[in-house]
């Protein structure tokens, strides 16, 4: 990336974050309508519930989440889940909705003033565009779905906790009067605790939470939990229709059909530990997506160089990558760049909309408690 570090972003999302917000208004910037992920991952909750009736087998899972055009008003946007990550500023308008999914969310472990540090605003990060192959991406994902499968990872017990070290970015449009911009927000770590239900958590995010993090214990579990993912179908054409049969009843519009369900299932991946067969599972789904493509360099977050499993919005000309390591095929992160300009943004070709990048994966025995410390 040409960007250093120190000017990579994520804007502030949430409620608790709003005093860190410049007093400029800022467009809804290019990338995830988050919005849309949490009512798919309610979707997909009740659709699990309901064929868990008819197989006897508990079920619970999710996701997904779109696109919203980086010209959209924010307004006096606020928002209460402290877990979204890669997290886009909604229209005012949305959050009627979103409450019914977020709501029961309880937030500890900190007050607005207590320790959080603003993320700097740096110019807008970009990055060389990888060539992406068309032809190439079945080969690929055969291949990483078979390295997913082949896996020595632990199996997680009850009473344990999944624990996801990230560094994420992000750059977007800010608006002061009638200047537009696209800045960015820099680098900065994450940490996520999950227990294996999803209703419990912690939560540590450098610039967003004070040093000790706040709670992510919620009535509605997090739907990219390990149980969650454990319930879902592993063989890749049922998992595929529940996805776009979720997705196809919260989409927005503007999102292709396609490119909605390529989104959900880079969510499912990303700031969680599916079971070896799920995640491989997730991997043959992809392939049989429309317009999937292989991209032969891709950079995420942390500067690794990969390959990439990616597509192409057409609506906003940003295509989404999945970065893996090129010799092992292991998952290293995403990013989300502009391939095409439009004529409604100033988002330039080669501009970085989202990184991230995952640092640590591993089942920890409690919340907060780091791979390699004693319980």
């Amino acid at each position: 990336m040409n960007a250093s570090p120190s000017h990579r972003p994520h804007p502030a999302e949430w409620t608790e974050t709003q005093s860190l917000l410049p007093s400029a208004e800022r467009d809804l910037p290019a990338g995830r309508h988050q919005f849309h992920k949490e009512q798919m991952m309610a979707r997909i909750h009740e659709d699990l519930r309901t064929s868990s009736r008819t197989s006897a087998t508990s079920s619970r899972t999710s996701a997904t989440s779109s696109r919203t055009p980086a010209t959209s008003p924010v307004a006096s946007v606020k928002r209460s889940n402290p877990f979204l990550r890669r997290t886009i500023l909604l229209p005012a308008a949305a959050f009627a909705l979103a409450g019914a999914v977020v709501g029961g969310l309880a937030l500890t472990g900190g007050g607005a003033d207590d320790g959080r540090a603003a993320l700097a605003t740096g110019p807008a990060l970009t990055t060389s565009i990888g060539v992406a192959d068309a032809k190439g991406a079945p080969q690929l994902l055969e291949r990483i779905s078979l390295a997913a499968a082949d896996t020595s990872a632990p199996t997680p017990r009850k009473g344990q906790y999944i624990y996801i070290a990230s560094k994420v970015a992000d750059s977007y449009i800010k608006t002061d009067g009638d200047k537009r911009e696209v800045v960015s927000d820099e680098l900065h770590s994450r940490q996520v605790w999950n227990s294996l239900d999803g209703r419990d958590g912690w939560l540590i995010e450098a610039g967003k939470t004070s040093d000790k993090g706040i709670t992510l214990k919620s009535d509605v579990p997090f739907s990219g939990a390990y149980n969650a993912l454990a319930a879902l179908p592993t063989d890749p054409d049922a998992l595929l229709q529940r996805i776009y049969r979720a997705s196809d009843a919260v989409r927005d519009p503007e999102v292709p059909r396609d490119q909605a369900a390529f989104v959900a299932i880079g969510d499912l991946l990303f700031e969680s530990y599916p079971p070896a067969e799920v995640g491989a599972a997730l991997y043959k789904a992809a392939a049989k997506i429309p317009g999937v493509v292989s991209v032969d360099d891709a950079v995420d977050a942390a500067g690794r160089h990969g390959v990439a499993i990616a597509r192409q919005n057409d609506t906003d000309g940003e295509r989404t990558e999945w970065i893996f390591d090129k010799k092992t095929l292991r998952f290293l992160g995403e990013r989300v760049v502009v391939v095409k300009a439009t004529a409604d943004s100033p988002l330039k070709v080669g501009t970085v909309t989202h990184t991230s990048a995952i640092t640590e994966r591993a089942v920890v025995d409690a919340a907060k408690q780091v791979p390699g410390q004693a319980s």
